[in-house]
């Protein structure tokens, strides 16, 4: 027999040998999924960011599956809305997590509730999306602001109640984004969930030995206030505002215009509504006896961003630089 005939028969039966397995591979993936912690009336569950989008569907679906819900709301309207719509089980606490004065009395309290049960989980949830913008519009004081939120609010939350976690041999559920794995737009935005991202990694691997399960969820684009496209827009307005005229100059008017309009295209194209694809992933990650380690919800984030993000820069460069405005002074 031909050398090289024998090596593509070979080939081929290897290639059939793994498609084969893929099926087998998803029906115990899924079989294996399917098992929940019990005494779910025992475990408490904090919650950041309750006050709309996520985290306020996440609060109320784990009340309604018996969980202790902590859940932790910037407002007192937010406060209050949740409590009527939940179980007297829920109890809501105020947060900012950019400030660890607020963090900290909020550990502490949650310390003396959960008592020698520990904390089963905490969810890292809240984030804000603006100012984003090119990066010449902004300042550092723009960066820092969305970093203390989406990035050292995640750090501070977390090591306040870790030890409640690891006492509980819980979990850790950190919310990035699949714009954690790939940058097509500029801004402190993606700068935060790459922060997220990195964090979620070394902690899973240092709490690893503590018997704590750490969780990344990635969604894409979901209609909540963060991808609200008048908060986008009119975030995008202020900063035109108040740059420089030289910078306005170099960009010109009719970028603005043309980047409004590209917004709200693109935002109501990908937006998804169906923020249960998201929740469900979070409570998965709270509930299942073996979680995964990562969770991509939204058709965009599977079908679009994540593939994106393996392909070589120079590629996604050149298709995210398409349709684009150009500023006056581009090359």
């Amino acid at each position: 027999m031909d050398i090289t005939k024998g090596v593509k028969i070979v080939d081929k039966k290897m290639l059939l040998y793994v498609l084969g397995l893929v099926p087998l591979w998803l029906v115990w993936r899924w079989y294996r999924e399917r098992e929940r912690v019990d005494n779910k009336g025992q475990k408490y569950v904090y919650i950041t960011g309750c006050d709309t989008g996520f985290g306020n569907l996440l609060a109320k679906h784990l009340d309604q599956l018996g969980f202790r819900v902590i859940a932790g709301c910037y407002t007192e309207k937010g406060e209050d809305e949740l409590k009527k719509s939940a179980s007297d089980k829920l109890t809501t606490v105020h947060l900012d997590v950019s400030d660890s004065a607020s963090v900290s009395k909020a550990a502490d309290y949650i310390k003396t509730l959960v008592g020698q049960k520990g904390l089963w989980a905490v969810v890292n949830n809240a984030g804000i999306s603006v100012p984003s913008g090119p990066t010449d519009w902004l300042t550092i004081d723009d960066y820092k602001l969305m970093l203390s939120v989406n990035l050292c609010g995640v750090i501070d939350v977390t090591l306040s109640v870790l030890p409640l976690i690891k006492m509980a041999r819980g979990r850790v559920v950190n919310v990035a984004s699949v714009f954690g794995r790939i940058t097509p737009f500029g801004g402190p935005y993606c700068v935060s969930k790459y922060g997220v991202e990195g964090f979620n990694d070394s902690l899973r691997l240092n709490m690893k030995p503590f018997g704590v399960k750490v969780a990344c969820i990635e969604p894409g684009f979901f209609k909540t206030h963060v991808t609200d496209v008048v908060v986008m827009e009119n975030g995008l307005k202020k900063l035109w505002d108040r740059l420089p005229q030289e910078v306005k100059d170099d960009y010109g008017q009719s970028f603005l215009e043309l980047s409004m309009v590209q917004l709200s295209q693109r935002f109501r194209l990908l937006t998804d509504g169906n923020l249960m694809k998201v929740v469900g992933c979070m409570e998965h990650a709270i509930s299942a006896v073996h979680p995964r380690l990562r969770y991509s919800p939204g058709w965009d984030a599977k079908f679009v961003w994540l593939p994106l993000s393996y392909m070589p820069t120079r590629f996604t460069d050149s298709l995210f630089l398409i349709g684009l405005p150009k500023p006056n002074c581009a090359v």
